[in-house]
C-alpha cells in the first residue's frame, strides 16, 4: 500500500546436609541460595527493558529522519511519505529490521514470538521477509487475486471507489499457528482487515499488525481485532 496522506504480554528422603536449601530456615551459615535469585532477576530484567527501549527510541529517530516527504503527489492535496530511502540504505534496512525485532520480542518473548509473518502486496514485502528471517519464522505473502498459483483462500475489501480481492496459499498458514502481519502503512484499514480474515480462514491464530506509519486521521485501525503496533507517527504536512 503506497504511504499517502490526504489533508481535507510415602515421604522422601531427606536432603543431605550440604544439600543447598530453599525452605525457610536453610542450615546455619548456609544462606538460601533462592533469596539472591529472587532478589536480582527483576533487576536483570529491568536492566534488559530498559536497554531495548533506549535501542528502540535510537533507531526509530534514524529512521523518521530518512522519511521524505512530497507533496501533490501522485495528486493534488496528497502528501506523499517515501519510505524508500530506508532501504536504500543497508544500515537504515538493518534499523528497521532491528527496532521491530525488539518490539516483537518484547512483547510476546522468545516461548510466544509469531510461527509466520504475513506480509501484504507490495509493500509488507519489503520487509516482511527479513524480519521473520531475524525471527526464525515463516513468511507468508497475501497477493492480488490472480497472482497466486494452486488453492487459495480470498477475501474482499473496500477501496475508494470500488472492491478488491486479497487471496492467499490454502497451504501458507497451518491450524493453530501464531501469525503478525505486517504492512507499510495503515490507512483506512480495509486492506489489512481483509488479510486478517484470510489468516482466520485458514485457522491460524492472529496476534497483531504492525505498520511502519499511520494516517491516525482515518481511524484504520477500528477496523482490526488484533492490536495494532505503529513503529513511526506520521510526519507534519510538509511546508
Amino acid at each position: 500500500m503506497s504511504a499517502q496522506l490526504a489533508f481535507s504480554s510415602s515421604h522422601p528422603p531427606r536432603p543431605a546436609e550440604d544439600s543447598p536449601s530453599t525452605a525457610s530456615h536453610p542450615p546455619p551459615g548456609k544462606p538460601d541460595p533462592t533469596v539472591g535469585v529472587d532478589q536480582h532477576a527483576p533487576r536483570r530484567l529491568s536492566t534488559a527493558a530498559t536497554t531495548g527501549a533506549a535501542e528502540l527510541s535510537s533507531l526509530t529517530l534514524r529512521l523518521r529522519q530518512a522519511l521524505r516527504q512530497f507533496p501533490d503527489f501522485p495528486s493534488p492535496g496528497i502528501l506523499f511519505e517515501d519510505i524508500m530511502p530506508i532501504f536504500a540504505d543497508p544500515s537504515l534496512h538493518e534499523a528497521l529490521v532491528r527496532a521491530l525485532e525488539i518490539h516483537v520480542l518484547d512483547t510476546y518473548g522468545e516461548s510466544q514470538k509469531p510461527d509466520v509473518i504475513v506480509g501484504l502486496e507490495a509493500r509488507g514485502f519489503l520487509f516482511g521477509p527479513s524480519l521473520a528471517l531475524r525471527l526464525g519464522a515463516g513468511f507468508v505473502p497475501v497477493r492480488k487475486q490472480g497472482k497466486l498459483p494452486g488453492p487459495t483462500e480470498t477475501a474482499s475489501y473496500k477501496k475508494e471507489y470500488g472492491e478488491d480481492f486479497f487471496q492467499m496459499q490454502k497451504d501458507g498458514i497451518k491450524p493453530g499457528q501464531r501469525v503478525l502481519i505486517v504492512d507499510d502503512i495503515i490507512a483506512t484499514g480495509g486492506s489489512a482487515a481483509a488479510a486478517g480474515s484470510l489468516v482466520k480462514q485458514l485457522g491460524g491464530t492472529l496476534i497483531e499488525y504492525v505498520f511502519i506509519l499511520e494516517l491516525d486521521f482515518l481511524k484504520g485501525r477500528a477496523k482490526l481485532d488484533a492490536p495494532v503496533y505503529t513503529l513511526l507517527s506520521s510526519q507534519e504536512k510538509a511546508e
